[in-house]
């Protein structure tokens, strides 16, 4: 018994350092960012501290105005903000509708929506080009966003469908002695329920939308609609790269989404709970 308890002790001890490792390996970067960018160039070539001599934080308001990412800003929070909630909308309708309704090739539907997540992004530039500019939609918002809310609906489909699945039937079969419409049952009843699903949704669509970048250069061509990754192009030169306005600029375009990841964080530890449960 004594041997039993020194091995699961040891077992428990290694697990603990091994993931103690790999979190030092996550967060490290983030804190190298942060250190680098509270330095001058000179220091980050010449010294390996972790913690800089002197603490530049003019670099953050340097780094703001000379990039213009207010404007890169609102323009990332505008495709986030409304990417995010159609994606949502759109996919939580469609999965409580696979999950809950019957009808003539649905299975056959879901199927060919969710192949979708077999395209890589690139692969799907040429075709999405021609479609926007015979529709008129090149360099404008709308099609940037068209762009990305379709991207989102295969996963979306495939994360909420189960979910929904998942739920108890007794409880929609109340509502619906109770008078309730479809509908009714899907926003005041399957929705709500579904938030540890939704919030993993929101996370997982707010890290896309907002890191995406290169489908964004090939919609648009005027800059004053490009994304806040447009910004850190401009401390990128040829010859030089001005790497502690570079890792303010990371940092400033970091710091909404772990916002959104910290709101959220409950809803998300429940998700995984609740699958951890079922399965």
């Amino acid at each position: 018994m004594n041997a039993f308890k020194v091995k699961k002790n040891f077992l428990d001890i290694l697990t603990h350092v091994i993931l103690i490792a790999v979190a030092i390996t996550c967060v490290f970067p983030v804190f190298w960012m942060l250190s680098s960018s509270l330095k001058t160039n000179e220091e980050i070539f010449k010294s390996i501290t972790l913690f800089p001599e002197t603490w530049q934080w003019g670099n953050y308001a340097e780094a703001f105005l000379k990039a213009k990412f207010g404007m890169y800003f609102l323009n990332s929070l505008i495709y986030t903000v409304v990417g995010v909630s159609a994606i949502v909308l759109v996919t939580s309708m469609a999965a409580y509708g696979f999950a809950r309704l019957e009808f003539w090739g649905k299975n056959f539907l879901f199927y060919l929506l969710i192949s979708t997540l077999l395209i890589p992004i690139p692969g799907a530039f040429v075709p999405l080009y021609l479609l926007l500019k015979s529709l008129h939609l090149l360099d404008t918002r709308t099609g940037l966003l068209l762009c990305y809310i379709s991207g989102g609906i295969a996963f979306g489909l495939f994360l909420l469908k189960s979910f929904f699945e998942d739920l108890p039937r007794e409880i929609e079969e109340a509502a619906l002695i109770d008078g309730c419409s479809r509908f009714g049952i899907y926003w005041r009843i399957a929705l709500p329920l579904a938030k540890p699903a939704v919030a993993t949704l929101v996370i997982i669509q707010c890290l896309n939308i907002w890191n995406e970048f290169l489908l964004a250069l090939v919609v648009l061509q005027d800059t004053a609609k490009m994304p806040i990754q447009r910004g850190l192009m401009v401390f990128q030169g040829t010859h030089m790269t001005d790497y502690p306005l570079l890792m303010a600029g990371l940092t400033i375009a970091t710091i909404p989404i772990v916002i959104i990841y910290l709101l959220m964080q409950k809803h998300i530890v429940k998700g995984i709970a609740a699958g951890a449960i079922k399965g």
